[in-house]
């Protein structure tokens, strides 16, 4: 690394666990870009729609054993 970017880091590494964690968290959305209003809006409209399934009955719940069990399988497939 350049000495300036060195001694950033070293500073950085100071802070507090929640301050390194917030700055990481701002220098990562950093590199996203902006934000896209249309994939916003089309989460919002799922959770909607998961939110409306689950509300009527009409959503497959599973519990989380059986989840955890058949991602287990399928990342020992793997």
């Amino acid at each position: 690394m350049r000495k300036p970017l060195d001694e950033l880091l070293a500073q950085a590494l100071r802070l507090d666990p929640k301050d390194r964690a917030e700055l990481a968290s701002e220098l990562l959305g950093s590199l996203d870009g902006p934000e896209d209003l249309d994939a916003q809006a089309a989460w919002e409209d799922e959770i909607q729609r998961r939110v409306a399934a689950l509300e009527a009955g009409t959503l497959r719940l599973e519990p989380w054993e059986a989840v955890k069990i058949r991602i287990e399988k399928t990342l020992r497939k793997r």
